[in-house]
């Protein structure tokens, strides 16, 4: 019988993790090691497995060889594997597709890290994303998760977390001093733009409507320009933007609540798992 030669998928693990991390020391701390177990790892990675040397020593920077470039790319992909191969055969139910809803705000800032993360942990499972607003979503009975923005005191389902919105302008652009002011604002079906225009009037502070769109990425494109002033959730501004206040002379804004809907007729493991991803990714 052909005996074929293999690595200890452990040293890989720390292997990588010495990769992302940059070091021995935060490696360590990734795969619940001590420092002198990760260097022995590596040594014994580098004289008994793979005989080559894989670092190239610069004081307290870690860096690779071609050598340990080259086995990275192999360590990345044998870990994915094995990874697929447990949860293929020890979670065989988790395999399907799951329909998640979600406004277009929270795409750029929230979902690449969640779906990375539910991805990784369950690679066979296919993510149908539909982006629609708060309201549509709410209409719905198709999805099996919705992540949607409620008015306080109105949630249901699942509290992911709750924020003020703001006021934001382009750094560098004054255009809150103009009379009357320009906004850019979701379309008129979203309940902040009622928030917004409501609370200005309260104030007596004149404004007009200028740019409207269901996509934050066309709305942020505008504001970042400096022809307009927004409001939007606070994790929703981006370090292009400056926030602006009552110094500003601007109206403070209300909070809300971000919440995670389940369909009640159509509960799954995969629904849940996800489900679990999503509150987490949430938090940071």
């Amino acid at each position: 019988m052909t005996t074929y030669p293999s690595i200890d998928s452990e040293l890989l693990r720390t292997f990588v993790a010495i990769a992302d991390e940059g070091g021995y020391t935060k490696a360590g701390e990734v795969v619940n090691r001590t420092q002198s177990a990760v260097s022995m790892q590596m040594k014994r990675l580098e004289e008994d497995v793979v005989r080559r040397p894989l670092f190239v020593k610069d004081g307290r920077t870690v860096s690779f060889t071609a050598e340990g470039q080259v086995l990275l790319g192999y360590a990345r992909r044998i870990l994915k594997l094995h990874s697929e191969v447990f949860n293929t055969l020890r979670e065989p139910h988790m395999v399907g597709t799951v329909k998640i809803g979600t406004p277009d705000d929270y795409v750029m800032r929230f979902l690449p890290g969640i779906l990375q993360r539910f991805a990784q942990a369950y690679p066979l499972v296919q993510v149908e994303v539909h982006c629609e607003s708060s309201s549509q979503l709410l209409q719905r009975q198709d999805l099996d998760l919705s992540i949607v923005t409620r008015e306080p005191g109105k949630e249901i389902g699942q509290i992911l977390r709750q924020e003020r919105f703001v006021w934001a302008v382009g750094a560098g652009f004054c255009p809150h001093e103009q009379t009357p002011m320009p906004l850019a604002m979701f379309n008129t079906d979203c309940f902040c733009r009622q928030w917004a225009t409501n609370a200005l009037e309260a104030s007596g502070r004149e404004y007009r409507v200028a740019y409207t769109s269901a996509s934050l990425s066309a709305i942020m494109a505008v504001v970042s320009a400096g022809l307009a002033v927004t409001a939007q959730l606070q994790s929703l501004i981006t370090s292009d933007l400056e926030v602006l206040g009552e110094s500003h002379g601007l109206p403070q804004l209300p909070s809300a609540s971000i919440v995670l809907l389940r369909n009640p007729n159509n509960p799954s493991p995969i629904t849940e798992c996800l489900a679990d991803h999503i509150a987490e990714g949430f938090k940071l």
